[in-house]
């Protein structure tokens, strides 16, 4: 069973009152990990998607 449908588990059997708790644990990990990259890369990566989603990027890249 991997990590993730061990966690969806978890998190359904838990009582209603802590499921809040949870989110807010979600949240403070994502903030955490977000938070850890530099601030350029997020700003670049909406006008680099313009670049990178495109068939010719997934041909070139299909074979790795």
């Amino acid at each position: 069973m991997s990590n993730r449908a061990v966690l969806i588990k978890e998190i359904e059997t838990l009582p209603a009152n802590c499921v809040g708790e949870v989110i807010d644990f979600v949240a403070w990990i994502k903030h955490r990990k977000l938070s850890q990259i530099p601030e350029t890369m997020l700003l670049s990566e909406a006008s680099l998607s313009k670049d990178w989603n495109t068939a010719e990027e997934d041909e070139a890249w299909a074979s790795l």
